[in-house]
Order: structure tokens, then sequence, then C-alpha cells
């Protein structure tokens, strides 16, 4: 499944989040960087199942990340992110 989120967070901060977020809060379904970049990371977990999670830079940080198994982490992942202030 595929997750989308705006956050007002720059790239590098989104990843090292999502690096902690996986080694230290989801004990039962936990996963471990792979491979890195400035803009994207792969995580595995239980089984070798993947987590995907790519940035697009700019205002906002538009984030995308996809997973066969770990949906509901990713989603609560994402949630922590800050979003952007909604004009009216």
């Amino acid at each position: 499944m595929i997750h989308e989120a705006v956050t007002t967070l720059p790239a590098a901060d989104v990843l090292a989040r999502a690096k902690a977020f996986f080694a230290e809060r989801v004990p039962n379904q936990a996963a471990w960087v792979e491979l890195e970049g400035p803009t994207f990371m792969t995580l595995r977990g239980q089984g070798g199942e993947e987590i995907a999670i790519a940035i697009l830079p700019g205002e906002p940080t538009r984030v995308r990340a996809s997973t066969l198994l770990f949906d509901q982490a990713l989603g609560r992942f994402l949630s922590t992110l800050p979003e952007p202030a909604v004009l009216a």
C-alpha cells in the first residue's frame, strides 16, 4: 500500500525520525535501514519485509512511502510528522 503525507520538516529530519521510530517505537514490527540517500530510505523488517520512503523536498515537504506488511506502523509514523498550517 502507498501512503502519502505533507510536513513542515526537511527531508533529513523525516528520515532521521523514521530510523528512530521503526527501530525503537514498534518493537513487534521493528525495521532497520538497508539503503539510504538524501531523499530516500529503505528499511527491512521481519521476514525481509520492506518499507520504502521517498521525500520530495520543497515547501512543504512531501513524503511518499510504501510497504506490504507495515501499513499500520507506517501510518502511525506519518501521523507523527508536523503538518503545515492550513490557510483559510
